[in-house]
């Protein structure tokens, strides 16, 4: 698919994380092209995706299209998802359809501003996807001026300057709808399917789905946590 099919695709449509990290019972690639299978039959129309090893076996369960990233910690940055040029290097190899990356205004690993850093990624890979995981609407309208290709509400309530923002981020949602002309995608804390129309009748282009569907440690604890409110 070109970039142009690839937008379309994933048009008015769920997008489901397939994520385990290390610490989490599923963590295996095997599990999670499973995962990416049941969401394809589901009727998802992509699949975002943690690691090289993760979406390679991914694409062999599925044709959907994938946003990938890979999330790494640097001792000198607090940015993760997709950090430096080595990650964007290995999900292009790979060939992740979209690549999603931190587009926070935090200092990348060696202090690289996100400027400095998406200005030598674009140049080097022009005809790539790149979404940006913003945690506001500043970031998001400065992502979209830098020629990010979509922006989303991914790490609202992640960041320092959000911690503790009432999720889903419904209001960053509506205000970058109304102000951007590139897709914008809701992402972060829908746990419901009322959240998910409502994200949907705000005019997200589309939406991501992870913990609620794919993590079924958290799903039992969000269930557990509505027993102890009782």
């Amino acid at each position: 698919m070109d970039n142009y099919q690839i937008i379309n695709k994933i048009k008015g449509g769920l997008i489901v994380s397939c994520q385990a990290l290390e610490d989490e019972p599923l963590y295996s690639s095997f599990i999670m092209s499973k995962m990416a299978l049941a969401a394809e039959e589901g009727g998802a129309v992509g699949i975002r995706a943690n690691s090289v090893v993760d979406i390679a076996e991914i694409q062999k369960s599925t044709a959907l299209p994938i946003i990938g990233l890979i999330k790494k910690d640097y001792a000198d940055s607090e940015v993760y998802i997709t950090p430096t040029e080595a990650e964007v290097d290995a999900l292009v190899l790979v060939g992740a359809d979209i690549i999603a990356m931190d587009a926070t205004n935090r200092p990348r690993p060696n202090g690289e501003s996100l400027d400095t850093f998406f200005k030598k990624i674009k140049k080097k890979y022009p005809n790539k996807l790149f979404m940006a995981d913003c945690s506001t609407y500043v970031e998001g309208i400065h992502a979209s001026e830098l020629g990010f290709d979509i922006v989303s509400t991914t790490l609202s309530g992640y960041t320092k300057e959000t911690k503790g923002r009432l999720l889903p981020d419904f209001d960053m949602l509506k205000k970058l709808v109304d102000s951007l002309d590139i897709p914008v995608i809701a992402e972060g804390g829908i746990w419901e399917p009322a959240q998910l129309k409502q994200a949907f009748d705000l005019g997200c282009h589309s939406a991501v789905v992870g913990s609620a569907i794919t993590r079924p440690r958290d799903i039992t604890r969000h269930f557990i946590a509505a027993i102890k409110e009782n």
